[in-house]
């Protein structure tokens, strides 16, 4: 794809902040992490009112139903279940 250099200016603690994705090793120089904070940008574009909608009913079913006994592996072994059920 083809690139077309930019010149953006940020504030000091927005450098700080973009040198520190970079020293995590995820990310390669200064450009890649703005990239990818417009990829981001552009998923969060293309969420519809309703995806968002059906989330924060999610949210707060699950904030609802309050705490459980169940450990972690349990309830990830129950979501891919029904992760499975859902696709098949």
């Amino acid at each position: 794809m083809a690139m077309v250099k930019k010149s953006i200016s940020v504030t000091n603690q927005q450098d700080s902040w973009i040198k520190a994705q970079i020293e995590t090793g995820y990310f390669g120089n200064e450009s890649e992490v703005i990239r990818e904070l417009i990829r981001e940008w552009q998923t969060r574009e293309q969420e519809t009112p309703a995806e968002i909608e059906a989330i924060r009913k999610a949210l707060i079913e699950g904030e609802k139903s309050g705490f459980s006994d169940r450990s972690v592996d349990e309830i990830w072994a129950e979501a891919r279940q029904r992760h499975k059920i859902k696709h098949t």
